[in-house]
């Protein structure tokens, strides 16, 4: 009879919102600064009543519960498809089982970056400028535009006394594509851009010009200069 006594003691119930859980105190007292461990060692202040069948009562969420009851178990998380990681870990944290909460933490912070990993592609713009355009041409550019690489056309224009050297400028930007399938679109005037023309910034409101015929041979100087075919383009409708 006290051998039946005894191992009886070792099983603990408990009543988790209404649901029953059946499991024994050495699985409870797994984490020693536990709410659990504390219960089934009948902390004086700890305020924990029982129900009719002996049960302890905990005004918890049981679904929930049910992750926390089996981490303490087997040591390992296990989430079933339909229940939110950040639900686990609000248990966690209300029984205050420490290397649980680390460890559902780490879990929301991998799928957090799986889903914020999302294919980037670039569309680039091609400018025309004379060489004194330079400065004021990269200091005027767009947010989010940045400087890629300058190519010498070969031509030159004459101003009175003075040859001008004339450079296309190759600037780029990220396109992110959204989880939901969706792409950031370029503005109308780097797709036309993309389609053959560019940009000027000189001499006030920007201008579009025709590319001379040099730029035909520019997806191979972009290649040259060590990027890729994936890379030059533009969008969806157009490339380099």
């Amino acid at each position: 009879f006290r051998e039946l006594v005894g191992s009886v003691s070792k099983w603990v119930r408990l009543n988790v919102g209404g649901t029953y859980f059946l499991t024994t105190r050495q699985t409870l007292c797994r984490d020693p600064k536990s709410f659990l461990y504390r219960l089934c060692q009948a902390d004086p202040d700890l305020d924990s009543d029982k129900d009719e069948t002996g049960a302890y009562l905990i005004d918890r969420d049981p679904t929930y519960f049910g992750p926390v009851l089996n981490y303490l178990r087997h040591g390992k998380l296990v989430i079933n498809k339909d229940l939110a990681e950040e639900g686990v870990l609000e248990e966690a944290e209300f029984y205050n089982i420490t290397s649980l909460i680390k460890l559902v933490k780490d879990k929301i912070r991998e799928r957090d970056s799986k889903t914020s990993q999302v294919p980037v592609k670039h569309v680039y713009r091609v400018l025309q400028c004379q060489e004194e355009e330079l400065t004021q041409m990269v200091s005027t550019m767009s947010d989010g535009w940045k400087f890629e690489q300058l190519v010498s056309i070969g031509s030159s224009y004459n101003y009175g006394s003075e040859d001008q050297a004339e450079f296309l400028c190759v600037v780029s930007k990220e396109l992110h594509n959204s989880p939901y399938g969706t792409t950031s679109e370029p503005s109308e005037k780097a797709k036309d851009a993309c389609l053959g023309e560019t940009e000027t910034f000189a001499g006030g409101p920007e201008k579009r010009v025709r590319l001379p015929h040099q730029a035909a041979s520019l997806p191979t100087l972009l290649l040259g200069h060590g990027l890729g075919a994936e890379e030059r383009g533009c969008d969806a409708e157009g490339g380099l």
